[in-house]
C-alpha cells in the first residue's frame, strides 16, 4: 500500500508505517536527525502520538516530526530523547 504524503504549512510529512495513529496532533517536536531511531512506545506516553519523516519547508531541513495529543508528552519526549 502506498504511503500518503501530508503537507502542512510548515512540513511535508511521510507517515511511519509503524504508526498506530496517522494523525498530525497539535503538539510537535522536530528531530533534525533523519535517521535516528525513535521508539515511541519506550517513552511510556499517556496520550496518542505519531511519527513522520519530515521535510521542513522553511529551510529545507530533513528530519523527523513527532506529534503528540498531550503537551506533557511532547515535553517528556523533548526532555528524554537522545539521538543514537
Amino acid at each position: 500500500m502506498a504511503q500518503t504524503t501530508i503537507t502542512t504549512d510548515a512540513y511535508k510529512l511521510f507517515p511511519s508505517p509503524r504508526n498506530v495513529h496517522r494523525v498530525v496532533f497539535e503538539h510537535e517536536v522536530f528531530v533534525p536527525q533523519p535517521y535516528a531511531l525513535i521508539d515511541l512506545p519506550s517513552f511510556h506516553l499517556k496520550g496518542r502520538s505519531s511519527l513522520f519523516a519530515a521535510h521542513r519547508l522553511a529551510d529545507g531541513k530533513n528530519g523527523q516530526l513527532v506529534t503528540f495529543e498531550l503537551e506533557a508528552d511532547a515535553q517528556k519526549f523533548a526532555r528524554l530523547f537522545v539521538p543514537d
